[in-house]
């Protein structure tokens, strides 16, 4: 059955994998898929909270329109310098300078 913001593309030679995106289309994590059975993805697809339809086109309950969207991993607050400090905060090597 057809499960609500769920997405198949097959493409030619690639291996299967469940790509999860947020509400602006950003990657949030891969799930290689070529090792499990038909069944084990109609699992995970259920246990990662898709909903799923009776046909391809029945309602979708309101509160299931965004899911199974779930928000982007954050950083941790940057720490404020103390008021008298003159030297900018030390930033990790990878961190851009305007972020």
């Amino acid at each position: 059955p057809p499960s609500h913001n769920l997405e198949m593309k097959h493409l030619p030679g690639a291996d299967p994998e469940l790509v999860l995106l947020s509400h602006r289309y950003e990657e949030l994590e891969r799930i290689p898929l070529s090792d499990m059975t038909r069944e084990e993805i109609n699992q995970l697809v259920q246990e990662l909270g898709f909903y799923r339809k009776e046909t391809p086109d029945a309602p979708v309950p309101e509160e299931f329109q965004f899911a199974p969207a779930r928000p982007l991993p954050t950083l941790p607050p940057p720490q404020a310098p103390a008021v008298d400090s003159k030297t900018p905060p030390e930033r990790e090597e990878r961190e851009h300078p305007d972020l």
